[in-house]
């Protein structure tokens, strides 16, 4: 994201924990993909449940995971929201359909290589115009930015309490599964609500992170782990309005959690940095980990039983740097190659109205989640 689309925010302060959250949310999505699509599909045939660890972990950060990222993406729009259609039709909803378009024929493409990695894709014609229109991909993040957008636009004339309850009616009914939600429409329905909360309260997700303390992470970590507790005891998961409320809790752990880590340079600065380019990870991540799950899911389960466990305590926080190594990398190298118009919409010419010969440098979003893709 852009300097100029950062949020209002004091002389000297830029929302350094803004790019911190990004930067562990995207890695939360790689790491939630690792599990669920390569680690525990592999045949590990351990007598521990080393995997099943892994496994849960995933589950005990998916809700804070994207609705922070959309808490956030709600409030970098909240001043675009205010300006004229003209203005931010191109930026902010031309560009993400873009976007999300490309790279949705890109990973069909790629995906066909690896038939057996486990994630959404388009067989057919039919259902890539499915994926294009009504249940989008794994790339849905870049769909529901500029969707959410267009919500947002259309309503600010709208008391924020409007549009805000039924964004949260809409997820809970979602996340309790009394909705049709095939393919990663689930999260499309589920996360308007954070990216309005970013919206409309971003005043106040402010003020909560600029009083944060040590005492106070202390007490978000207390209350998350607290709701997560009480949902497995009671069972009330699938309850309406249940994972709305636990994503809430989470959301405000991940603020309070992202400002500490600003200031610890060595950690917050690295996350930082990857908050910035969250979109060529996000979109990049997806085929090469299915690819690589072709090339070493096999090759491991053929590995002896005290490689096999000695390989799986680690594998999956391994993998992730792995995947985001390569995803980087192919970044560089598309960028060398001046593949620019991969990562942004091509300028347009002023004077004839066609696409620029040199596209505009590319600007990443703030995924930019996921579930968010599970």
């Amino acid at each position: 994201m852009s300097n100029s689309e950062q949020p209002a925010a004091p002389a000297g302060d830029r929302l350094d924990w803004a790019d911190v959250a990004k930067g562990g949310c995207i890695l939360l999505v790689l790491l939630w993909h690792v599990i669920m699509k390569d680690y525990l599909q592999i045949d590990w045939r351990l007598t521990v449940p080393v995997a099943g660890a892994w496994g849960t972990l995933g589950e005990l950060l998916l809700p804070m995971r994207m609705p922070l990222f959309f808490a956030i993406s709600g409030m970098f729009a909240a001043n675009a929201v205010q300006r004229p259609w003209r203005a931010v039709g191109r930026p902010r909803i031309a560009r993400f359909l873009y976007l999300y378009g490309v790279w949705l024929l890109i990973h069909t493409a790629v995906l066909a290589l690896a038939p057996g990695f486990p994630t959404d894709r388009a067989t057919s014609l039919g259902d890539l115009l499915a994926q294009l229109t009504i249940t989008p991909s794994n790339l849905w993040y870049l769909y529901a930015l500029a969707l959410y957008f267009v919500l947002a636009k259309a309503l600010r004339r709208v008391h924020p309490a409007v549009p805000l309850a039924a964004a949260g009616a809409l997820s809970a009914v979602a996340a309790a599964g009394l909705l049709d939600t095939p393919g990663n429409r689930g999260g499309l329905y589920q996360n308007l609500v954070f990216f309005l909360a970013g919206l409309y309260l971003r005043g106040y997700l402010q003020r909560w992170a600029d009083a944060v303390t040590g005492r106070r992470l202390w007490l978000a970590a207390c209350a998350y782990a607290a709701v997560l507790a009480a949902v497995a005891a009671t069972g009330a998961a699938r309850l309406p309005g249940v994972a709305l409320v636990v994503s809430l809790v989470a959301v405000l752990f991940g603020i309070a959690g992202a400002v500490r880590l600003a200031r610890w340079s060595a950690v917050g600065q690295p996350l930082a940095a990857l908050g910035r380019q969250t979109l060529p990870i996000y979109v990049i991540h997806m085929p090469v980990l299915a690819l690589l799950h072709r090339l070493i899911a096999d090759p491991i389960a053929g590995l002896d039983d005290s490689a096999r466990f000695a390989l799986a305590i680690g594998f999956p926080f391994s993998l992730t740097v792995v995947v985001l190594a390569l995803s980087l990398g192919l970044h560089r190298l598309l960028l060398a190659a001046r593949a620019t118009w991969l990562f942004d919409l091509p300028k347009r010419n002023s004077a004839t109205g066609r696409p620029a010969t040199r596209p505009s440098p590319p600007v990443a979003p703030a995924p930019s989640v996921p579930a968010a893709p599970r």
